[in-house]
């Protein structure tokens, strides 16, 4: 796993099991290395999730906004405003860009 991001790879894994399609030899495989990476990463991952509620919403939410910082700002008020027409994205999403744009004129 070395230069994977952990929670990254945790969600991958997470994702395995929650599919119908997967042998149950992957599945036991993906928690085997699940169980691993807890001991190993004191369950650093644990915030994230692969499934769509509200709360791994609100965890993207929120490490989007906070990757925004120190970004070039005109390219992020671009995908900001290239998610509000996006028919594939939540509306949670689609708030949280419309809250973000009108902060930036707001200031």
């Amino acid at each position: 796993m070395s230069g994977k991001n952990p929670a990254n790879v945790a969600a991958g894994l997470k994702g395995t099991l929650a599919r119908d399609d997967v042998s149950d030899e992957a599945k036991q495989n993906a928690q085997r290395r699940l169980d691993e990476m807890d001991t190993n990463t004191d369950g650093d991952y644990s915030s994230h999730t692969t499934n769509d509620s509200a709360e791994y919403k609100e965890t993207s939410a929120r490490q989007m906004y906070e990757k925004e910082e120190g970004k070039n700002e005109g390219n992020v008020r671009g995908g900001h405003k290239a998610n509000l027409k996006n028919p594939n994205t939540s509306e949670e999403s689609k708030e949280h860009s419309r809250e973000y744009l009108e902060d930036l004129e707001d200031n």
